[in-house]
């Protein structure tokens, strides 16, 4: 097998405001990879180091080891093969790459989908929602409307920056009624800021709040008391903390879990213990996407 790691920068149409700070721009990682018989695929690596606390450097250090040890391999399973790289370096930004690769090269050794191989009854389509920004009230609202009217009927608005209420309150009445809302915070706030901020938000029509606070404890906390629907986003990566149950729902990333594979083993988790389960990214590129 062959593989190399190549790196890409993708400019946003505009800026993403969130507790994480202004994003104007997304740099990834691409891995190449090509069979004995010459089939290609590609995976992409997608740190955050703002989200999850992994710098490009460090993941393109990952992925430089995790192509040697792909380039020196001899014919093995996909398991093997991503087992042999874990082994390596661990680390599941990289492995992320390397996992969705090798599903792509599978589905093309068995001239099927990946969806195909992962189910025998695959969606044909899937609910997806709109990301809003934490921009002023007017800024926020004109896009939500932008978003509705495209046929979107989820859409997800960062708030733990700026004035919140006043942002949702113009959102919810460019959208009317029927659009689903969810509110991600990114764990801008404490239990306390967390009660007092929702507190401000009665009658919004809010399906969740997407980590109001940091840690499982805190948002089983939140969710108890705040009467709302709560969901685990960062918190996921700490130990033990998708299977806590402590949350309504669990938002899982592909880039953070390290691939499809491990991100199925983590949604079985979260529903044994009763959690929805929802994926999204981490602003990842067309390959990220897709997978």
């Amino acid at each position: 097998m062959r593989a190399v790691v190549r790196e890409r920068t993708l400019r946003l149409r505009s800026p993403m405001r969130s507790a994480h700070g202004d994003m104007t721009e997304r740099p990834l990682l691409l891995l190449e990879v090509e069979d004995a018989d010459g089939r290609t695929a590609a995976g992409e690596a997608a740190p955050l180091e703002s989200y999850d606390g992994v710098s490009v450097e460090r993941c393109r250090a990952a992925l430089d080891i995790h192509a040697q040890v792909l380039n020196a391999a001899s014919a093995s399973t996909g398991a093997q093969l991503l087992d042999a790289c874990r082994e390596a370096d661990p680390l599941p930004q990289a492995l992320s790459a390397v996992d969705i690769a090798l599903w792509s090269l599978a589905g093309l050794r068995e001239g099927k989908s990946v969806s195909a191989l992962l189910s025998d009854a695959a969606l044909a389509q899937i609910a997806v929602n709109g990301t809003i920004g934490a921009d002023d009230p007017a800024a926020a609202a004109a896009q939500a409307r932008r978003l509705a009217d495209s046929g979107l009927r989820c859409l997800k608005l960062k708030v733990g920056v700026g004035d919140d209420a006043a942002r949702l309150a113009e959102v919810r009445q460019a959208i009317g009624d029927d659009v689903l809302l969810r509110l991600d915070a990114n764990g801008a706030w404490t239990v306390d800021e967390a009660l007092s901020a929702l507190a401000d938000f009665p009658g919004s029509g809010i399906e969740l709040v997407e980590e109001p606070v940091h840690g499982v404890d805190a948002l089983r906390e939140v969710q108890q008391r705040s009467g709302m629907r709560i969901a685990m986003d960062e918190t996921g990566a700490e130990l033990g903390a998708i299977a806590s149950g402590a949350t309504d729902a669990v938002c899982l990333k592909l880039s953070r879990a390290g691939g499809i594979s491990a991100l199925l083993a983590q949604a079985a988790l979260a529903r044994l213990v009763g959690s929805q389960v929802y994926i999204s990214s981490t602003f990842d590129g067309p390959i990220g996407i897709a997978a």
